[in-house]
């Protein structure tokens, strides 16, 4: 196991565990938009819950990171704007309707749980007792969206061609989960991050086999792999609507 890491090392990680960190932040955000609104009840305690894991995600990834150069998590969350955010476009979408918010909770959890699963494995122990933590949630989350897709993907005409219509968009952005973080090849490497290539093989096998097996095709269309510091105009109004009471009130204390 690595102890202590590279000048260099040090520098390629912060990147990593931010993006990993802006990832989640997110699509947690996305994800609680959704609270009082869900088609039933139980769905809206499963998503707020699922929501609130990925928040403590984050807040595992920018604990260590704090430890690497004494950066604030709630500085870091609440005070960058979009230009400084690393999260893949995917996540920043407007959550849409329950087979869209579905489809990219599925396809993110399955990416989440296989990355988790390698970093497992991670030379670095503060890594790998993160995903020790996250993989077991993880993977709840995924067997639940799993089954909402093939629910929605195998249901009626409508609620199929929601999923289609949802696929068709978000196709084109799940590219950009597995591109390197700045510097990170060294990481890789040294076994301190998986390489995300081997992340996406073992994903587009196991997502495609399960769209096949709900009904749902592929779009053909070229991958956006746009760099992870590439936004949209609605991660800016995501970020206002977030950061709007830590920036009205910066001094508040929790006691």
């Amino acid at each position: 196991m690595i102890v202590h890491l590279s000048a260099q090392q040090k520098v390629a990680l912060i990147h990593r565990l931010q993006a990993l960190a802006d990832d989640e932040i997110i699509l947690a955000h996305r994800d609680s938009e959704w609270t009082g609104h869900a088609p039933i009840l139980e769905e809206d305690i499963a998503l707020a819950n699922i929501a609130q894991d990925e928040i403590g995600h984050a807040i595992m990834y920018l604990e260590l990171r704090s430890i690497l150069d004494g950066s604030s998590p709630d500085q870091l969350t609440y005070f960058r704007g979009p230009r400084e955010y690393t999260n893949a476009q995917l996540l920043e979408l407007p959550k849409g309707d329950w087979a869209f918010t579905m489809l990219r909770q599925y396809l993110y959890d399955a990416y989440e749980a296989l990355y988790l699963d390698e970093m497992r494995n991670s030379t670095y122990a503060a890594l790998a007792e993160i995903a020790n933590k996250a993989v077991r949630e993880e993977k709840f989350h995924l067997q639940h969206t799993a089954l909402w897709v093939e629910r929605l993907g195998l249901g009626t005409e409508e609620s199929h061609r929601r999923m289609q219509d949802a696929l068709d968009v978000q196709w084109q952005y799940t590219g950009q989960l597995f591109m390197q973080t700045p510097g990170e090849q060294p990481l890789i490497d040294a076994g301190i991050t998986p390489d995300p290539a081997k992340v996406q093989t073992r994903w587009e096998g196991l997502v495609k086999a399960h769209l096949e097996r709900c009904n749902l095709n592929i779009p053909d269309v070229e991958q956006n792999l746009y760099p992870r510091s590439t936004h949209g105009e609605y991660l800016l109004y995501l970020l206002t609507e977030m950061q709007s009471t830590a920036r009205q009130f910066p001094d508040a204390q929790i006691w």
